[in-house]
């Protein structure tokens, strides 16, 4: 807005878009979200509610990012990418900022992965604040598992679906980015179940009585479903985020549809 923007567009499956409202809306110009057909109902009314205009386009992310690209030219709006932007970068780096602010020692961090901007920066926060040689855990979700994906082929990998109900991780894509990232920082790439991130959802709602979505409760599982990657690590960092996409009813439907207790 600085530069001269007088409308925002952005394509997102909830938490981003949510995000991109309320900035854009603190600055006082006119919000499109784009979100794919996936993006639960009351997902796209709390954004709405916030301010913004929301279109639905598109089965996956990819297909709005495409309609939400040529809807800003169209409107003569800046479009702002929900990970793939280093000014991004720098608000996610300033997490680490914060808990070493608040002088937390830990050894590794966990982290879901979708596009891959919270990943990115996160290891910039770690590199500015001296931690280089702290590992990062990222965690995907089977089905959505684009990062997973790319490491193994060397190279970026378009899935052929989202099939995951982690609809927040849902980039059929990641960014290219994150392979130079891979590069030149350890990075431990895991992939749970929808189930197992479920289960982490609700425990975590037990424990903390606060609700996240499976895109963060993938970050959560992992320490029970790999332990072998986490034995040599004393302090973890879980970096616990994303609640736009859930609700009381929402987990006892996926409780319910897993079969769990």
């Amino acid at each position: 807005v600085a530069e001269g923007a007088r409308a925002v567009v952005c394509a997102s499956g909830g938490n981003a878009g949510m995000a991109a409202t309320l900035a854009a809306r603190a600055c006082e110009v006119p919000v499109t979200i784009v979100v794919p057909q996936t993006t639960a109902v009351a997902v796209r009314d709390a954004i709405e509610a916030r301010g913004a205009t929301v279109v639905v386009h598109g089965a996956v992310w990819d297909e709005s990012h495409d309609h939400a690209v040529a809807l800003a030219k169209e409107q003569g709006a800046v479009y702002v990418h929900p990970f793939d932007d280093p000014l991004l970068w720098d608000g996610h780096a300033t997490v680490i900022d914060e808990v070493v602010r608040e002088g937390v020692a830990f050894d590794c961090v966990v982290a879901s992965v979708g596009g891959g901007g919270l990943l990115a920066g996160i290891v910039e926060g770690l590199r500015r604040n001296g931690l280089r040689k702290v590992p990062v855990i990222t965690v995907e979700t089977d089905g959505a598992a684009s990062f997973a994906a790319a490491l193994a082929a060397g190279e970026p990998v378009t899935l052929p679906a989202i099939t995951s109900i982690a609809t927040s991780l849902g980039a059929r894509r990641a960014m290219p980015r994150l392979l130079d990232l891979a590069r030149e920082h350890e990075i431990v790439s895991m992939v749970v179940s929808d189930k197992q991130a479920v289960q982490a959802c609700l425990r975590f709602a037990d424990a903390t009585r606060v609700l996240v979505e499976p895109a963060c409760g993938a970050a959560l599982a992992a320490l029970d479903v790999h332990p072998e990657v986490f034995k040599r690590f004393k302090a973890p960092l879980i970096e616990v985020c994303g609640g736009t996409g859930v609700s009381m009813a929402r987990l006892a439907q996926w409780r319910s549809a897993f079969g769990l207790a």
